[in-house]
């Protein structure tokens, strides 16, 4: 048995795939729209702004 792969856990853990990361962000974008905000505003954004915005989803609904 390999004892390498076996005690280091980086080599073993799933990897993130291209399609999985496109799929939950738009799940993340549909989400923004049901809170409020415009189609065409969410469609502009980027990745890591879609996440930083549903970390407050209360402040999304204030805004509108």
């Amino acid at each position: 048995m390999a004892t390498s792969t076996f005690r280091n856990k980086n080599k073993v853990r799933p990897k993130k795939s291209a399609s999985e990361r496109r799929r939950r962000i738009n799940v993340q974008k549909k989400r923004l729209v049901k809170l409020g905000m415009t189609e065409d505003s969410v469609a502009k954004l980027q990745a890591d702004e879609i996440r930083a915005l549903l970390r407050r989803p209360k402040l999304i609904e204030k805004q509108q």
